[in-house]
């Protein structure tokens, strides 16, 4: 059962992004609108990923994913350095919650704005072609992971980083390479042998590649294979989350 304590962190998570969802919703929105405009525009036509696909339909998924995925790290990590920041993460802290629950807190409401963006970007872009639904529940297994994932690297970024800056550079050179080089724009068949070999050691290519899946029934791996390689990459990373939870790396001072 889940405690008082819980469900309030989880509201004021969730709430902090939401009064201002200009900024953390609508935003993102109009951003990966902008990318399906102007690459949906120079790429129509003249790229074919799967036969029977246009490259718009193959470029929507990737950019939901992505969408989802940026933003449920960013939910998190923002929450926590700026509580570290101003000195109110003490008042977490003091509270009877287990690091279980403040974990499990965090993480959820990052899902939460993650599906919320991707819902928003969905929507926009579903009328720009024509999608189908061959596995509905692989989308949904792959979002819910994926949200879930980030939203824990999220919590770890902002455990580490003491500082905006830190927290930046790990955004940009980690969260954002991996996620433009995960296969939303293309597919990793269109790649050298080389670089194809370094798409595979890309946790966030079998993100989209699953989630991609869901909607046409193709794949440039086994979906299996993909969820497999997910799931435990979520597992691990909890783990460590929930370690630094446990022992108070950088929250306690």
């Amino acid at each position: 059962m889940m405690s008082t304590g819980f469900r309030t962190l989880v509201y004021k998570e969730t709430l902090r992004f939401w009064k201002v969802a200009t900024q953390t919703v609508a935003a993102p929105v109009l951003t990966a609108m902008l990318y399906l405009l102007v690459f949906g525009h120079v790429l129509e036509g003249r790229v074919e990923v799967h036969p029977g696909v246009s490259y718009t339909a193959f470029l929507i998924p990737g950019l939901v994913m992505m969408s989802v995925l940026q933003n449920s790290f960013a939910n998190s990590s923002s929450s926590l350095i700026q509580s570290k920041i101003t000195g109110n993460l003490v008042f977490i802290l003091l509270t009877p919650l287990s690091h279980w629950e403040i974990f499990s807190a965090y993480v959820l409401a990052s899902v939460v704005r993650g599906l919320a963006v991707g819902a928003g970007v969905f929507a926009v872009t579903y009328w720009f072609a024509e999608l189908s639904f061959a596995a509905p529940l692989w989308i949904i297994a792959f979002a819910l992971l994926g949200a879930a994932i980030l939203g824990t690297m999220g919590l770890i970024a902002g455990i580490w980083a003491e500082k905006f800056d830190q927290l930046a550079a790990f955004q940009n050179f980690l969260i954002m390479p991996a996620t433009f080089l995960s296969g939303v724009f293309y597919s990793i068949h269109s790649l050298p042998p080389f670089w194809q070999s370094v798409s595979h050691l890309n946790p966030f290519f079998y993100m989209i590649d699953g989630f991609r899946y869901g909607f046409f029934g193709k794949s440039d791996v086994d979906p299996l294979l993909s969820l497999a390689i997910v799931g435990g990459f979520l597992v691990g990373l909890a783990l460590l989350a929930i370690r630094l939870l446990k022992s108070g790396y950088r929250l306690r001072h």
